[in-house]
C-alpha cells in the first residue's frame, strides 16, 4: 500500500470536469476509502483557458501531454479525450511507461482490444473502463467480477440514450422521429450530425465491450449486423403500442443460441411488461441472465457529466485498492466461439408495408410469405384508400431470418408495393 496515489487527467471536457469536481467534493471519502492520500496531480488538456465551472489549481494545467505520460510519480493516467488517435497513443505510452490507465473511450476499446490488453499486460499494469458503457451504471465490473461464477446465457442492452430519448418521446407523445430528433439536438441529447447514434454503430461498439466480458470473446463490428431506427415511423409506434402491447426500443444482444454466440443491434419489439420496456427517456438498462443467478436488471443514467465521472473515480479508486490484480476478462474456460449469422436467427417478426389499396392485394402477400414458409398470426389494414396507398401491418409466426429478407425482397418489387417494407425482430425471453 502506497501513502499517496497520483493521478493524470488527460481531457478536461464535459466528463473532465466532472471528475475534477468530484476529486474536489468527495476526496476526504475516497482517501478513507483507499487507506492513503490521493492527489489529481497534472490534467493536461489543448485548452487550458475556458473557464469549466470547477475550482482548479492553474498550477496543474499544462498543455504538454509529457508532463502526465513521463512524470514517474504519476500512477493513474484518466483518458477522456475519446476517438482513436492520440488517445491510442497516449494510452499505449503511459502503460509502457508503468502507468494504470482509466478510460471512457468505447470506441477504442472496440477496435484497438486485443492490442490494449496485450500492451497492458505486457507492462504488468491495469486497464479499467467502466465509464465506456451505461455512464454511470456500475454495469461491467458486477458482469465481470460479481457475476463470474456464472455462465452468462444472453445478454440485452438498451445503452444508447439519444435512441432510447427518440423512441420514447414519439411512445409517450405521437410525435414523428425528425420532430423529435430536432428536439434531442437542441437539448443536447443527440449531436448535429446523429448518425453514430441512431443507426446504432455507438450501440455496437458498447455491445463489443459486453460481449468481452460476458463471453469471453471479441467480436469486430463487422462481424455482426448492426441497423438503427431512422426508418421507424410514427403509425409503427402507435401500431405496435395500442394494438400489439410492445414498445419499440434499440436493443444490443448478445446470446449463446444453439451452441453457437448471437451478437447483433436493431429494433426491437419488447412485452410492455418486460423489465427493459420501462427503460425510457435518457436512461440505460442492461437484462442479463446467468446459469446459476438467472436474470439480473441493471439500470441508471448512461451518461452525462457526473454519472459518467463517477464511474472514471470509481476505477481509479478500485485500481488503487488493487494494483497488483491482473487484467482478467470474461470466462477463460472455453474456446472462442463461433458467431451466429443474422440470416440463421428464428424470430417473430413485425411487418408494415405501404401498398396500392386494390383487390388481391394480401393474397398475393400471403402467397410470397407461404412459399417461404412464414405463416401469419396477424394482419391488419388501418385504413381504406381506394386506389391510393394503405399500410398493411403483420405478425409472423416464428420464421428464418434468411426466409423473411428473401420474402421481403420479392415483395418489394411487386409494383402494387410503394415503399421498402419495414420488418422488426420480437423478443420472446
Amino acid at each position: 500500500m502506497k501513502d499517496i496515489y497520483n493521478v493524470g487527467l488527460i481531457g478536461f471536457g464535459t466528463i473532465g470536469a466532472g471528475v475534477v469536481e468530484t476529486f474536489n467534493r468527495n476526496l476526504n471519502l475516497m482517501e478513507q476509502k483507499v487507506g492513503a492520500k490521493i492527489k489529481l496531480k497534472r490534467i493536461v488538456d489543448l485548452d487550458i483557458e475556458t473557464d469549466r465551472g470547477v475550482a482548479v489549481d492553474k498550477n496543474v494545467l499544462s498543455t504538454d501531454i509529457n508532463d502526465i505520460l513521463e512524470d514517474p510519480e504519476i500512477d493513474i493516467v484518466i483518458e477522456l479525450i475519446g476517438g482513436y488517435e492520440p488517445a491510442k497513443t497516449f494510452i499505449l505510452k503511459a502503460m509502457n511507461h508503468g502507468k494504470h490507465v482509466v478510460t471512457a473511450n468505447k470506441a477504442l476499446l472496440a477496435k484497438h482490444w486485443e492490442e490494449i490488453l496485450k500492451t497492458a499486460n505486457d507492462n504488468n499494469v491495469r486497464i479499467c473502463f467502466e465509464a465506456s458503457v451505461g455512464g454511470g451504471i456500475p454495469l461491467l465490473e458486477p458482469l465481470n467480477e460479481r457475476l463470474a461464477a456464472n455462465h452468462i446465457k444472453s445478454i440485452y442492452g438498451i445503452i444508447n440514450g439519444t435512441a432510447n430519448y427518440i423512441l420514447t418521446k414519439m411512445t409517450e407523445e405521437g410525435l414523428d422521429f425528425d420532430e423529435v430528433l430536432k428536439e434531442a439536438q437542441d437539448k443536447g441529447y443527440a449531436e448535429q450530425d446523429p448518425t453514430f447514434d441512431i443507426e446504432g454503430h455507438d450501440t455496437a461498439q458498447k455491445l463489443i465491450i459486453l460481449t468481452i466480458l460476458g463471453f469471453g470473446t471479441y467480436v469486430e463490428q463487422d462481424k455482426f449486423h448492426v441497423e438503427g431506427i431512422s426508418k421507424i415511423k410514427q403509425e409503427d409506434i402507435e401500431f405496435i403500442k395500442n394494438e400489439l402491447g410492445y414498445s419499440i426500443k434499440l436493443l444490443a444482444i448478445a446470446r449463446i443460441e444453439e451452441g453457437k454466440l448471437e451478437v447483433r443491434v436493431h429494433p426491437t419489439l419488447i412485452s410492455a411488461d418486460h423489465l427493459l420496456a420501462s427503460v425510457n427517456g435518457v436512461f440505460n438498462g442492461v437484462y442479463l441472465v446467468g446459469d446459476i443467478v438467472g436474470p439480473v436488471m441493471l439500470y441508471g443514467p448512461g451518461a452525462g457529466m457526473m454519472p459518467t465521472a463517477s464511474a472514471v473515480v470509481g476505477d481509479c479508486l478500485d485500481i488503487m485498492e488493487n494494483m497488483e490484480r491482473p487484467n482478467i476478462y470474461g470466462p477463460k474456460d472455453t474456446e472462442v466461439m463461433e458467431i451466429k449469422n443474422i440470416e440463421d436467427i428464428c424470430s417473430k417478426y413485425y411487418l408494415r408495408l405501404t401498398v396500392l389499396d386494390k383487390p388481391g392485394v394480401l393474397h398475393t402477400i400471403s402467397g410470397i410469405l407461404s412459399r417461404y414458409d412464414i405463416s401469419l398470426e396477424s394482419v391488419n389494414q388501418r385504413r381504406k384508400n381506394e386506389g391510393g396507398e394503405v399500410p398493411i401491418f403483420m405478425v409472423t409466426h416464428e420464421a428464418l431470418e434468411k426466409n423473411i429478407r428473401s420474402a421481403v425482397k420479392e415483395i418489394d418489387e411487386l409494383d402494387l408495393v410503394k415503399e421498402d417494407t419495414l420488418f422488426i425482430r420480437v423478443l420472446e425471453d
